[in-house]
């Protein structure tokens, strides 16, 4: 058995897993892009105020809030494939093109997801100070991974890549955080006469939900080294 084949089996396990873990978090996304569009639509073109007090904010600033939803759901959904060797090494000028448009797509959703928390952060200062850290910190991957392949540096291109996407995906995680709050401020503690989500765990999910997913990221670039050959 050739060291190169061990390790290819080796490697394949985490990334199956991987796999299956990108499709649930980007269909968690998905669902709830469904349900804020099938929510928001109705009262910006009837011009109409819902009486989500979440839902108000997207409604009174559409174009905002859209312009860093739409892009972002593109940017998602391409990633994986960029990520992938296999199409990065049988359809390399795809993958050049097809990563133009995505960073481009990112760097949009990531400058006004900063915007979008410092001008109406449903969760206060802790979603304001999430936003701006996070946000920042997916700026700079994208930044750092297009310098890198500029000047031919393709494994410090990846390196950043699946940190950008990483910390992307954390949107799907915030939804998660905030169902498991809801659920214990319902159900264990009888909070029932409450607006759910709660503003102050919904600012707490920011943090876990995109702080956790900076860690993870980091963990995944030290326990496949290899995938950067």
């Amino acid at each position: 058995m050739s060291d190169s084949g061990a390790r290819g089996r080796e490697g394949a396990a985490p990334v199956r897993g991987l796999t299956v873990v990108v499709a649930v978090l980007t269909t968690i996304v998905l669902v709830f892009v469904v349900r804020r569009v099938a929510g928001d639509w109705p009262h910006i073109l009837d011009g109409t105020v819902p009486d989500d007090d979440l839902a108000e904010s997207y409604v009174a600033h559409p174009w905002l809030a859209y312009t860093h939803i739409v892009p972002g759901v593109v940017y998602l959904l391409g990633a994986p494939l960029q990520l992938s060797r296999r199409f990065r090494t049988r359809h390399y000028t795809a993958h050049r093109r097809l990563g133009r448009v995505l960073v481009a797509c990112a760097l949009v959703s990531g400058v006004l997801a900063v915007v979008l928390g410092i001008v109406f952060a449903w969760g206060g200062v802790a979603e304001t100070l999430a936003s701006l850290l996070f946000g920042t910190w997916f700026v700079v991957c994208l930044v750092r991974a297009v310098v890198a392949i500029r000047g031919g540096r393709v494994a410090e291109h990846r390196r950043w890549m699946v940190r950008a996407f990483a910390v992307g995906t954390g949107i799907a995680s915030i939804r998660i955080w905030v169902g498991i709050f809801t659920g214990i401020q319902l159900g264990v503690l009888g909070m029932h006469d409450e607006t759910f989500p709660i503003p102050s765990t919904f600012g707490l999910a920011f943090w876990l939900g995109l702080g956790l997913h900076v860690l993870v990221g980091e963990w995944w670039l030290r326990r496949t080294p290899a995938l950067d050959a």
